[in-house]
Formats: structure tokens, sequence, C-alpha cells
């Protein structure tokens, strides 16, 4: 391993933060950290997350437009010692509740300590990965190797102790990081540990949702379902439109989104207006909007994308003056579904939580896996012991329920 000189650049200015990382012993080159600006005309950039649905675009959005008070972002930029981008990878610094896993009646006990202290167990923490979504790793095409996500880990290591962060977490990536990730991240004193899974359905076969029903359901299930559905002469009907473009009625659907997020018991981020318009502007050929109304008023509403033959059901938001009366959460999953099909997509993947519904729908469980350690060589042996016993889904009593529970682990 070689001495290399690491810069890291912030707000568009070369500093060291300390005499320590004037050198990293790396077998890379050189790594920055660099804010959004100095990343919009690389190429590299724009090719490190091409082949996800939440592309650089998607990075950026989050950025200008989830301007929570916690979330700080920045970007690693790794080169070789050749000169070529090895990996861009988002990260961004937050203070995070590391207990906010665990069950109701745990919870009680630590709001009672933090009466007198406001920050028990409440760290800054550097979290790898995206604010609003599944985490990837941004190695560069060609270069999707033990050894560049090594460096990542190091770098992170080295830049985390010097902006004095307690733990360092990458959030919620997807299972196919699992061969390359999880042994370079355990070499690097990691654990990895479950997060709240995603849900997906595969569509192949099936020519619209009732046949789904028909074919994959329980008998309560469908019976249960199809009373839901049967139409109520009574009422005027329900019908959806799909948007690219939301920003005439957004003032309109937002409160929507805010009425879901308000029963929230997990919040992380908190999509804002700015994000329902640019999401469309940026992103309108992935991006879908659907709109459930009744009468002519908005009732409910569903922010997806559509990519690599999947269909990505993101964010859900109800009128819960007439939710339960309509039946409007199953509603939206028929429609999406059968919107899906009709595009020819293959998969349906739904976002973490709301486990019930999805239960008795056969979703099958996504695992999103968090990859944490202390920055302190001391104190992370005793940390990643503990760690696992705060990991969010271990006191949710509905996963184990499902048939894949074990690809958790």
């Amino acid at each position: 391993m070689s001495a290399v000189a690491v810069q890291l650049r912030i707000q568009g200015e070369s500093t060291l933060l300390a005499p320590e990382l004037e050198t990293l012993h790396t077998a890379f080159g050189t790594a920055w950290i660099v804010d959004r600006a100095d990343l919009l005309d690389l190429a590299d950039w724009h090719a490190a997350f091409d082949r996800d649905a939440k592309d650089h675009r998607y990075y950026r959005l989050c950025e200008t437009t989830l301007r929570q008070p916690n979330f700080h972002y920045r970007y690693l930029l790794l080169r070789d010692h050749t000169g070529a981008v090895r990996a861009l990878q988002p990260f961004f610094f937050t203070d995070q509740d590391i207990l906010a896993g665990l069950s109701a009646g745990l919870r009680a006990h630590v709001e009672r300590v933090r009466r007198t202290f406001p920050r028990f167990m409440t760290l800054k923490i550097l979290m790898v990965g995206c604010t609003a979504g599944e985490g990837h790793l941004g190695l560069i095409r060609g270069h999707e190797d033990a050894e560049a996500t090594d460096g990542l880990l190091a770098a992170f290591h080295t830049y985390g102790r010097a902006q004095k962060a307690s733990v360092i977490t990458f959030k919620d990536f997807t299972k196919d990081h699992r061969p390359t990730l999880t042994p370079t991240a355990q070499r690097h004193g990691y654990v990895r540990m479950p997060s709240f899974p995603a849900t997906v359905i595969d569509l192949a076969g099936y020519k619209d949702f009732e046949d789904y029903l028909s074919r994959r359901l329980s008998k309560n299930t469908r019976k249960s379902l199809r009373r839901k559905f049967r139409p109520d002469e009574t009422q005027a009907p329900v019908t959806m439109e799909v948007r690219t473009d939301v920003s005439d009625c957004v003032d309109e659907i937002y409160p929507l989104y805010r009425q879901v997020l308000a029963r929230s018991a997990y919040r992380f981020e908190e999509l804002t207006r700015e994000y329902f318009v640019e999401l469309g502007r940026t992103m309108g050929d992935r991006a879908r909007f659907f709109i459930w109304r009744q009468g002519g008023r908005a009732v409910a509403v569903s922010l997806g994308m559509a990519h690599a033959g999947t269909f990505y059901d993101n964010y859900l938001g109800l009128d819960y003056a007439v939710a339960y009366d309509l039946s409007l959460y199953f509603v939206t999953i028929r429609d999406l579904f059968d919107w899906a099909v009709q595009q020819g997509l293959h998969r349906y993947y739904s976002t973490p939580l709301n486990y019930d519904p999805k239960l008795h729908l056969r979703f099958a469980l996504e695992p999103l896996d968090l990859y944490v350690r202390h920055v302190s060589g001391w104190i992370n042996p005793f940390f990643t012991r503990i760690a696992p016993l705060l990991e969010p889904t271990r006191y949710d009593k509905l996963l184990p329920r499902f048939e894949n529970h074990a690809d958790l682990a």
C-alpha cells in the first residue's frame, strides 16, 4: 500500500481539514469530497447511476428540494493512481436517533431519559446513499470490484473521523451489493443488518389484478377485496389519471401526501412541494404521478417511476376523510398493478412499511441492508455487538410471517 495525497475540497475550496488527512494509505490515488456544482459537467457523474431508476438527476433533485435542516449533502470522488475515476458516491451528514426502531414500550423508557439528556443516543452520522430511496454504490462501470469498494470505505472512515461523526452508515443498500460490499465492509469493521425491506410482486404471467387475485390470493382475501371493489351506486365513481407534470395541481395533491406522512410511525425524509414539481420536470422520462379523483376532487395520489421493466411505487397520499370508505389503499394497488401490466413491466416494487395489507396481497420482501460502524477503533467492537439489538426490523411482528423472511438475514 502506498501513501497518496488526499485533498478534501468543500464548497469548491481546497482545504486540508486536519493534519492527519494530508495523506491516506490506499492503493487508489486521490479522493475528493466535493459539492454538487463540481459534478455537473463530469461525464462519470452522469454514468455512475445510469442503470438505476434513481440516477444522477435524482440525487441532484433530493439535494435541491429536500432541504431538511439536518441533511448536509456531499459527494466523494475517488480516482485511482492512473487518474481514472473509480467511484462517485453521494452521502450526507445527519443527526439520527439510533433508537427509532425500538418497540413502543422500550421507547417510553428512552423518552424518560431524554427529559434530562435530550440528545441521548442521538448521534452525528455520516450516511452513505440516498436521502429518499434505496442505496447504491456509485462505482463507475468497468470498476465494480472489491478494490474500488475498499477505497470508498477507507476514504469515508478517514473523512468521518475528521468531521467528528460518531457513526458511518451505508443506508438501505439493495441486496445486489452483498457479494462485494458485505465482505469488504466486514474487513473494515462494519456489521450488516436488515433495514425495513421493500416489497415486490412478480407481474409476469398475469393479465391484470383480477387475474392475480384469482390465482394468487387466499379465498378470504379474494372475498374481502371484491367486496371493497364493488361499486357503490350512491357515490360518484373514483377515476385515475396519469401525469408526468403536476405543477398545476401540486397544491391539491401535496396535502394528501402530508396526511399519510402525519400517520407514519417512522419518518426520515419529508418531501416538499418543490420535490413534487421538480420530479416531473427533471425525470419526466421515468417519473409518473397517479391521481385518483371522485367527483373531480383529488382523493389519492401515488408517486412512481418506471425503469428497466420495474414499476416503483414510491410515495402515497390519501384523503382520510374518504380513504376507508372507498378502500383507496387497495384501489391504488389494483390500478397501479393494471397500469404496470399494460405498460409491459414485469415487476411491481413498493417501498418499505405498511406490511399488513402487503402480507395479505402476497408481496415478497425485498431486502435492504444497513452497514454500520463507529468511527472510533476502540468503541467499534462494542458498538457492532449492540447495533443488531437496535436494528429496526427486530421488533416488527409482521415481517416473520412473510414467506421469504429469511432473505433479510
